[in-house]
This record gives structure tokens, C-alpha cells and sequence, in this order.
């Protein structure tokens, strides 16, 4: 079962983790891409991680209340265009691709609970990064068009991301985050330092161009991000059946 990394593992990262920055660096110099970023104040009714469904085990998922310091909701979306691909057939190739699409010097998805040809509810992944991420996931939503995972015990997040694609015009893709930091290092890493912050900003952006690429598409406006900051409400609501409406 997950646990809190050792002091082992945190040395590791530690002295690993610059690594990780000089090839965020290197990699940043030499993208084309439009970025059009933006940091806002946040609110609990409007930013908060979304409920977790009763239909999947939440033992050890580590909530956004049980993390150091305020929650961050992060949005990372790609408009798509020139693809005859449908939302579903896009979720598709992302479910089945998502080593292809990760940068491997960055993350890589292992699974360590499930079928390894698709996504189901409760499968489990570990991801490996150079950074704070480095750690377990579970499944916790599935439908034709998302997937969402939540982080579990040992991961140095607390919280959810879910990657969902939808049509308005045009095809697109968003990778969605609501998580606080999951322990003070990194915290220091992310809030303070930036550093995780940015490691995830290219990850993130890396996968939407990746995906445009693998639907046979091409971006178009270039890569929307917003983050939000939302200070802890101070308690935890009931986990509840449903999950968040699709587009």
C-alpha cells in the first residue's frame, strides 16, 4: 500500500530535482507554442476539487484538506482544429497514449493496478517525475470523454486532475487540477520556489501539443492556463455520488 515517501526518497528528489529544472529551462527556450497564462484570486464555490464519487475505494486518497497551505486550481486547455477526430476519439487516443504523450524526461506513467490497455474505474498508477508529483494515483472517474484521478497516500500532492476533451466550435482538450501541496517541502518547491510550478506548467503543455499532433490536428490560439489560489475552507464535505457535469 502507498506511503509517505521516506527521508530517502526526499534527499533524492532533492538532489535530483535541479535536473529536472535545467531541462524545463532548456525545453521552455525552444517552444513556438503560444502561451497565454494568467494568475487570478480564487474561490471555495468556485474552485474547489470536485467530489469524489462512493462508487470507487477511497482508502488513502489524500484530499486537498489534508495538504500544506492553499489549494491551487489549475486549467491547461488546447483548441484543436483541422481534426475530424470527436471528443470521445480523442479521450481515446489519450487513454491509450499516455506515455506517448507525457515527456518521458519528465514523468512516466506506470500502472501498477489494472489492465494495462485501458482506464478503468480503480486502476492504479504510479508516476514517476523528477519532483513533488512522484507517486501513487487511483482512478476515480471514467466516462466516454475524462478520466480523473486522485492522489493517493505517499504522493507529494493532495488532490485531483482530470484531462477531458469536449466540442464548442472546435475540438478541445483541458487538463484540470485542484490540489494544495502535500507536505512543506513541497510546498516550498511549489509556492514558494516555483519550481514544481513550472515543471508542471511544460508537462502539462508538452501533453496538449502532443495530443493536437497524435488527433492529426493543430493547436489554434496557442495553449490557455489559468491558475487560481483558494485558501482552505477549513472542512471537509461528504463524498457524494455523482461527478462533475460534461460538456
Amino acid at each position: 500500500m502507498p506511503r509517505r515517501p521516506t527521508l530517502t526518497t526526499r534527499i533524492v528528489t532533492a538532489v535530483f530535482w535541479p535536473i529536472g529544472v535545467g531541462l524545463t529551462s532548456w525545453n521552455y527556450m525552444w517552444r513556438t507554442t503560444p502561451f497565454h497564462r494568467r494568475d487570478l484570486p480564487g474561490s471555495t464555490a468556485r474552485d474547489w476539487a470536485p467530489p469524489l464519487p462512493t462508487e470507487v475505494d477511497l482508502d488513502e486518497v489524500q484530499v486537498p484538506e489534508d495538504g500544506v497551505g492553499p489549494l491551487f486550481h489549475r486549467r491547461f486547455r488546447a483548441r484543436i482544429s483541422n481534426t475530424g477526430t470527436s471528443p470521445e476519439g480523442l479521450m481515446a487516443l489519450v487513454m491509450s497514449h499516455l506515455n506517448r504523450l507525457t515527456p518521458t524526461g519528465f514523468a512516466h506513467f506506470s500502472k501498477v493496478l489494472g489492465d494495462e490497455d485501458c482506464i478503468r474505474l480503480g486502476d492504479e498508477y504510479v508516476v514517476r517525475m523528477p519532483g513533488p508529483w512522484d507517486g501513487p494515483v487511483r482512478v476515480v472517474s471514467v466516462t466516454p470523454r475524462s478520466f480523473r484521478l486522485a492522489t493517493l497516500a505517499g504522493h507529494l500532492e493532495a488532490g485531483q486532475i482530470e484531462f477531458r476533451a469536449f466540442y464548442d466550435d472546435d475540438l478541445y482538450l483541458s487538463i484540470e487540477t485542484w490540489a494544495s501541496s502535500g507536505d512543506r517541502f513541497s510546498r516550498l518547491l511549489y509556492q514558494h520556489l516555483r519550481m514544481a510550478k513550472e515543471v508542471q506548467f511544460h508537462m502539462w503543455t508538452s501533453f496538449l501539443e502532443r495530443a493536437a499532433r497524435l488527433s492529426g490536428g493543430r493547436l489554434t490560439g496557442g495553449i490557455d492556463v489559468e491558475t487560481r489560489q483558494v485558501n482552505h475552507p477549513g472542512t471537509k464535505g461528504p463524498a457524494v455520488s455523482s461527478s462533475k457535469p460534461q460538456q
